[in-house]
């Protein structure tokens, strides 16, 4: 990662996403999953299901959401928030793009709302 101003930090290109895919950054102790989706928009969540903590960046990505590995929670990619009957949500990162370079600002969106 490479710091631009403010919290918004450099994480790579679009291109080094592969469509319905994931790659992951840390920050400190958390990693946080950055997905690119069929259409080439990119989310950006804490790599951690709410229901077990399951590797979101290795699930599927379909339909704006992500479906955990472990036990098929289907996460929205946009909110974090679990779909369903499925209760429970991860931390969503805001994210914009530059040219093809994707930024991420480091405060979940909740807390930037708070």
């Amino acid at each position: 990662m490479s710091a631009i101003a403010g919290n918004w930090v450099a994480v790579g290109t679009v291109d080094d996403i592969p469509r319905r895919g994931a790659r992951c950054v840390k920050n400190g102790d958390m990693t946080i999953a950055i997905f690119r989706t069929a259409d080439d928009r990119i989310f950006a969540l804490e790599d951690k299901c709410p229901h077990r903590n399951g590797p979101l960046s290795q699930g599927i990505v379909h339909d704006g959401c992500v479906t955990c590995p472990l036990h098929n929670w289907v996460i929205s990619l946009e909110t974090g928030q679990a779909q369903g009957a499925d209760e429970g949500a991860t931390a969503a990162f805001p994210v914009r793009i530059d040219g093809s370079q994707i930024l991420l600002a480091l405060t979940p969106a909740a807390e930037k709302a708070a």
